[in-house]
């Protein structure tokens, strides 16, 4: 596709950032992506699909880009951060009983390697006002 990441590990080729650090994860199992109690293993899953999902392709420059040419130029940053407003809302209700120093708690798990970018593109690229999502921040 040219818009994904690959990691090459040998012979192996994995592409995709999920598929990556699910290999990662697999391979180097220490320090852990995902926790072992199995509800906040579950709340990263769903903070790694609401984001792969509802955040991360509708703050696509080039998704963005088509939607100025079809809406107009002064349209197209408004269009994204209300989209990638209602990802973060929704990721707030899902967190707000996990979170900690980090997403789900005191450690680093994959729900923050989803969420670091997404945070900082809200903010710093489409200036998306977070102070009211303080959950995760």
């Amino acid at each position: 596709m040219g818009y994904v990441p690959a990691l090459v590990d040998g012979t192996a080729v994995v592409s995709d950032s999920y598929a990556i650090l699910l290999y990662l994860e697999e391979k180097y199992p220490q320090p852990a992506l995902l926790p072992q109690d199995l509800m906040k293993k579950s709340i990263n899953y769903q903070v790694a699909s609401i984001v792969s999902s509802s955040i991360q392709p509708l703050q696509n420059t080039n998704i963005v880009n088509y939607i100025g040419e079809i809406v107009g130029p002064d349209e197209k940053i408004p269009w994204a951060q209300s989209h990638i407003r209602k990802g973060f809302v929704a990721l707030e209700k899902l967190l707000v009983n996990y979170a900690a120093k980090y997403a789900t708690g005191d450690e680093i798990y994959l729900a923050d390697f989803y969420l670091a970018p997404q945070i900082y593109n809200a903010i710093y690229v489409y200036n998306l006002d977070m102070e009211n999502m303080k959950t995760y921040l």
